[in-house]
């Protein structure tokens, strides 16, 4: 991808050495009434379940961040200011206003308006506080577990996280999970894929408009986005981890949906060709 020219993002919030601890759950105090309980002959697992064991708390830990990590770090920095300078446009064109969300980055653990989350989920969107989460480990887990190496399979996920801060500014979002409260959850499932498949559709959608704008691909850049979609398609992911599929159970989308959507974004570049909400056919 070409970057060369582009300007770095002033909304990344960096909290790589703020670790976040998982402490409490009883303390010495419970410990110590376990083993009076144990020496008189009484099962320590009713003590513990009458005195109860309070949920852990979580606290801030300082911590090294990594230097091989600055490289990803700028890029991500890069990234988000090209999807600011396109959204920012659409928005424009269309008579809105965009309001630009917040990047964190962060490390194995973070709090977020939409609770305690870890690094395993993914990068995510928050709603609540309008803010995209990245551990950047994750990218290292694209090249190797998934096999979806090169810069603009890390774009494109960052670009995903940032079409579901348009369906939040839009109010689809929020118009999404008011219906899927109401549903069964096989109906609701199907209803999060349309929704996830429209955020791969706005990722091809900020990637036409910036490579309109300012040339930022590159020979190889679409197969690599491509690959990435493919690869964390919802069929592919359950393959991996049980070694079989279940339909009914999909949030995403599969790897074939995914491909779909993200190119109909990428060759058309218009908002309105990604109404997966109403499409006959995902």
């Amino acid at each position: 991808m070409r970057f060369d020219q582009g300007r770095a993002s002033e909304n990344v919030e960096d909290r790589r050495g703020r670790g976040m601890v998982a402490v409490g759950g009883g303390g010495l105090g419970l410990f110590l009434l376990a083993l009076v309980a144990m020496y008189f002959g009484i099962d320590p697992r009713f003590v513990l379940q009458i005195a109860g064991a309070p949920r852990p708390r979580y606290v801030e830990q300082n911590r090294p961040t990594d230097p091989a990590e600055n490289e990803s770090a700028k890029f991500v920095s890069l990234v988000l200011a090209d999807t600011e300078d396109t959204w920012n446009e659409i928005f424009r064109q269309s008579g809105r206003t965009y309001r630009e969300p917040k990047l964190v980055l962060f490390k194995g653990m973070v709090q977020s308006a939409c609770g305690m989350t870890q690094a395993a989920v993914g990068p995510f969107y928050c709603p609540a506080d309008e803010k995209v989460y990245i551990d950047l480990d994750f990218y290292e887990e694209m090249r190797t577990r998934f096999r979806a190496p090169g810069d603009f399979a890390q774009a494109y996920v960052i670009a995903h996280e940032i079409g579901h801060h348009v369906q939040n500014l839009l109010g689809i979002s929020r118009q999404v999970q008011s219906a899927m409260s109401r549903m069964p959850k096989a109906q609701a499932n199907q209803l999060s894929v349309r929704t996830e498949l429209q955020a791969d559709c706005l990722a091809g959608v900020w990637a036409a408009n910036a490579d309109r704008a300012r040339g930022i691909l590159e020979s190889g850049d679409v197969e690599d986005g491509l690959r990435a979609a493919s690869a964390i398609g919802d069929d592919k992911m359950m393959r991996r981890s049980t070694g079989y599929v279940v339909p009914d159970a999909f949030t995403h989308g599969s790897s074939e949906q995914r491909v779909r959507w993200f190119k109909r974004g990428l060759e058309t570049g218009r908002f309105s060709a990604c109404d997966t909400f109403n499409a006959s056919q995902l």
